[in-house]
């Protein structure tokens, strides 16, 4: 990115913070497949930046806004969001940079998810649709949480594979039958419209250096607390203390071993979408299992 447009980010800074902003260094961080990453210094400030082209920066306001909930909760650490906006190059999110490399606390992670779990609401869903990675996630409002999950969650998610030429009757009638039978996995299982993270794999946890627990990449809305939990297990998992630390705090249910699957299919869908292929057998083996425990 030009010099005038980094520029523009610093002089936006100053402008939100009231304070002089003279940009002096930036280096950039690895860690994300879909936006660039930096570390910027000056006037004896650091900041976090994230840069994606001009037409994300819906996805930028959302994740502010995702993060502003988050910070209310005051349940877990974090990054506060500064600005955001787009130049004629890049669209930009401005937040507070928190030093990592702290050793991990997995009991206190589990304590304080359970806490964030603890903030509810009426109803499933949130105020604005957002985004899970760079695909849209819708948040309309539903009373009942099945009909969220089955019309905003797996539905969604098989009509955009349709749409990207995923049309194997493996995947779409057996996922449609699945998605219509979404009910019988809850019997007398009511869940809560807890403040999700939405999006809690091992990538977006660390540890500050001060030992604080940091999250932070959410895809935010309010839901069953398993399916938080369930994605805490997709992608490698979380150290067993973190589990034993969340049951002590707030049991899980006993459906919930069969209910995750039904949880993270979404998120293996949503990658089918977002990556291609390689994902398919692994939805349509997810699909296959779960219908077998309604036979």
């Amino acid at each position: 990115m030009s010099h005038q447009n980094w520029q523009a980010i610093a002089t936006h800074i100053s402008e939100t913070t009231g304070q002089a902003f003279q940009l002096r260094s930036r280096h950039s961080i690895g860690g994300g497949c879909i936006n660039s990453t930096f570390r910027i210094e000056g006037s004896g400030q650091s900041y976090f930046v994230k840069l994606n082209s001009p037409q994300y920066l819906d996805m930028f306001e959302t994740e502010a806004a995702g993060l502003s909930e988050l910070g209310q909760a005051a349940a877990l650490k974090v990054p506060e969001p500064l600005c955001w906006g787009s130049t004629q190059e890049q669209a930009y999110l401005v937040m507070e940079y928190i030093p990592l490399g702290g050793e991990t606390n997995s009991v206190e992670l589990g304590q304080q998810l359970a806490a964030l779990h603890q903030v509810t609401q009426p109803q499933f869903g949130w105020t604005r649709d957002n985004y899970i990675g760079s695909t849209p996630q819708v948040n309309s409002l539903e009373n009942d949480w099945i009909t969220f999950w089955q019309r905003h969650r797996l539905g969604f998610q098989l009509k955009l594979a349709a749409q990207k030429g995923y049309r194997s009757k493996r995947l779409q009638n057996q996922g449609t039958r699945l998605v219509a039978d979404v009910g019988e996995f809850f019997g007398n299982y009511q869940p809560q419209a807890s403040l999700l993270h939405g999006d809690l794999w091992s990538g977006n946890y660390a540890v500050a250096v001060d030992g604080q627990a940091v999250i932070y990449d959410p895809a935010i809305y309010y839901g069953d607390r398993e399916a938080d939990i369930a994605m805490t297990e997709l992608f490698g998992g979380f150290p067993r203390r973190f589990y034993d630390a969340y049951q002590d705090t707030w049991k899980l249910d006993s459906g919930y071993s069969t209910r995750k699957i039904l949880y993270n299919l979404y998120h293996i869908l949503n990658h089918l979408n977002l990556f291609g292929g390689g994902y398919l057998s692994q939805a349509e083996s997810m699909i296959e299992m779960l219908l077998s425990e309604l036979r």
